[in-house]
């Protein structure tokens, strides 16, 4: 059973897949780290210095009472709080990851396109009249001898 789930685990596809789960998650916190730390801020600013991470509904107010200057505030009072400013920064991630991904699967569609050569001209065509495989050149058909026009 060792054996069998060494051969899994050394397998190709397997020590690929994990190799792209530490890249993404690495990726993942550049993505997040680039919107909450480099696109939030300015967003922020032009919306009238609006903090993103503490926009949040107050359902059910803690101890000490509100008001809660951060979200942070707010949830070690226990407040019950819905947290769409945390959620606009998750959706911009994803955007931004989605967007990255589409770009290097455009690029690889783009390099098999090229890779993958015309297909080379007939050199063959059938006799109208037999039905046989002739040279494209031929001017009569040698299984049936009919006529053919010039192609």
């Amino acid at each position: 059973m060792l054996k069998e789930f060494k051969e899994f685990a050394l397998r190709g596809s397997v020590v690929d897949m994990a190799i792209g789960i530490v890249i993404g998650a690495a990726f993942g916190a550049i993505v997040t780290s680039l919107v909450n730390d480099i696109i939030m801020p300015p967003i922020g600013l032009l919306l009238g210095r609006v903090d993103f991470n503490n926009l949040y509904i107050l359902l059910k107010a803690g101890d000490p009472a509100p008001p809660h200057p951060s979200l942070a505030d707010a949830q070690a009072a226990g407040a019950v709080t819905i947290n769409y400013g945390l959620f606009i920064s998750a959706v911009l991630g994803f955007i931004i990851v989605a967007f990255v991904v589409f770009l290097i699967i455009r690029s690889i569609n783009r390099m098999r396109r090229e890779e993958e050569a015309p297909p080379p001209e007939p050199t063959t065509r059938e006799c109208p009249y037999c039905f046989s495989e002739i040279s494209i050149k031929a001017t009569r058909c040698a299984h049936c001898t009919s006529q053919l026009a010039a192609a």
